[in-house]
């Protein structure tokens, strides 16, 4: 007869193998398309409010996806950013493929388990939020895990967390203190950015380099990737329209019929 605590445990360890299974990757993806676009699922900002409060994580991500998305980020704070986690789960269940990036002010090791149950691909780490050791604790453990990291930095003193070897750096475009933003930063920031890349981690794999926030014209990205950006997190763009995938789709075929080479 069977023994059912070993069938059960037999089971556990199954759905644990699958949890820990290699997901779709962000730095690859990234790499892969020719936009690099990170459409985010945001539905309402600290600074600004509401942006689309009835936003749903059903039909957006996956339209998103239909429409051309490199890969997806979703807002999981609640407080601030009116998310959650089942928005991840919700937007797999719909039929999303693409990773996804867990976005949270991650401080602590037990959301790193949160974004692993949800379904998300990487975890955002805010050098902002985080001591570098902090970070690198850190950052091992969503590795350990199967997990991706976005290492977020927005000032030049915080661009010394990318020795810790994450496998995406992005510039933030947004200061988290004030919510101004300013595209010009990620222009900045891009050259010593790169440096320390370069001098830092393995030529064979480096950190594909994200600008964030503030994006809202073609031109824009042509111009970032001239200087080295690969991957490029819009929300608020296309959030605030009554139909955020085809406001996608739209700034895709304009970014597509400009002449100027990436």
């Amino acid at each position: 007869m069977t023994d059912i605590l070993q069938e059960i445990v037999a089971t556990k360890q199954r759905e644990q193998q699958l949890l820990r299974s290699k997901k779709p990757s962000l730095r690859q993806a990234l790499l892969n398309s020719p936009t690099g676009i990170i459409a985010e699922f945001k539905r309402r900002s600290p600074s600004k409010d509401w942006i689309n409060e009835t936003a749903r994580p059903d039909t957006i991500p996956l339209s998103y996806q239909q429409n051309g998305a490199a890969a997806l980020s979703i807002l999981t704070d609640e407080h601030y950013f009116g998310g959650c986690d089942d928005f991840i789960r919700t937007a797999r269940k719909s039929g999303v493929t693409l990773p996804i990036l867990y976005k949270n002010f991650i401080i602590d090791e037990s959301q790193l388990y949160q974004a692993l149950l949800c379904g998300a691909s990487a975890v955002l780490l805010i050098a902002a939020c985080l001591t570098k050791e902090q970070c690198r604790v850190l950052l091992h453990s969503a590795h350990e895990l199967g997990l991706e990291v976005l290492l977020e930095m927005h000032s030049e003193e915080e661009l010394d967390y990318a020795t810790l070897g994450p496998d995406l750096c992005g510039i933030n475009n947004r200061n988290l203190g004030t919510f101004h933003t300013d595209v010009e930063n990620s222009f900045r920031l891009a050259e010593h950015l790169r440096s320390i890349c370069c001098d830092s981690v393995a030529t064979d794999k480096p950190p594909v380099l994200v600008s964030e926030s503030g994006i809202s014209n073609p031109q824009t990205i042509l111009d970032l990737r001239a200087v080295g950006f690969r991957g490029f997190l819009i929300g608020e763009t296309f959030m605030k329209t009554s139909d955020p995938g085809m406001s996608l789709r739209s700034f895709i075929n304009s970014l597509s019929s400009n002449p100027q080479e990436p």
